[in-house]
């Protein structure tokens, strides 16, 4: 990805990252809408839209900054060597823009206020361990498909958050920019701002144990970054996404 520059490899990750975000409030604000109550139907239609959205947005935006969406797993990426470091900040922060960029366009799509702080409460133990493990599972699956089978990645990234909507309990937000971003939203798909910092360090402990895991399994795993989809030599290999 060196021969992209870094202003365009930025904005992938910021419209990506707003995509992701639109997605998630979005679809959650139409399911809680049309489910009538049934919380289980709401979570379905969310999970749905987010794992499909997810693929689509790998393929489109891999190819030209790694599409990570997710600052954990730009860091991973970087302690890998796949990354340079000077780049970290910057992808943080262009992440961080389009998070909050996707809130407000769902929000304004649905013609609810451009952001609020959401009242959903997600605390206690049982969401941090699922937090640790949420984000513990994308990054060894990024890590594991990528390495080989690169053109399998988006899909098998967006097979693995659509399973984590339902076997952790926090439903796997996987992702700091996420979890930031959906405490500006009172709506389905919110957590509230108090809790959001407890998600954030279980996520970021989850990436780093990942990384160090499949460093020690994979020794030969590539140090240097390629792009998702461009079915590149195992030296050459992706690493990227999100949740």
């Amino acid at each position: 990805m060196n021969d992209i520059s870094i202003t365009r490899r930025l904005a992938s990750e910021a419209v990506g990252t707003a995509f992701l975000l639109a997605t998630v409030v979005g679809s959650g604000i139409m399911a809680q809408r049309l489910a009538g109550g049934n919380v289980a139907i709401a979570l379905l239609a969310n999970t749905i839209a987010t794992g499909a959205g997810l693929v689509a947005l790998i393929l489109t935006f891999g190819p030209v900054s790694g599409a990570h969406f997710n600052p954990a797993v730009t860091l991973a990426d970087a302690a890998m060597g796949g990354l340079a470091w000077r780049d970290v900040l910057p992808y943080t922060a262009a992440q961080l823009l389009g998070a909050f960029a996707g809130v407000a366009a769902a929000h304004v799509m649905f013609s609810e206020a451009f952001f609020s702080a959401s009242q959903h409460v997600r605390s206690g133990p049982a969401q941090l361990v699922s937090e640790f493990v949420a984000t513990f599972g994308l990054l060894s699956v990024i890590w594991g498909v990528s390495r080989r089978h690169g053109h399998y990645t988006p899909f098998a990234v967006g097979a693995y958050i659509t399973a984590a909507y339902w076997f952790t309990a926090s439903t796997s937000f996987a992702n700091p920019a996420v979890t930031l971003a959906r405490a500006a939203s009172n709506t389905f798909a919110g957590i509230r701002p108090v809790d959001a910092p407890g998600f954030i360090v279980a996520q970021l402990v989850g990436a780093a144990a990942a990384t160090a895991l499949f460093r020690w399994l994979v020794p030969s795993l590539p140090q240097t970054a390629g792009r998702v989809v461009d079915g590149a030599p195992d030296s050459e290999r992706a690493r990227s996404h999100s949740a």
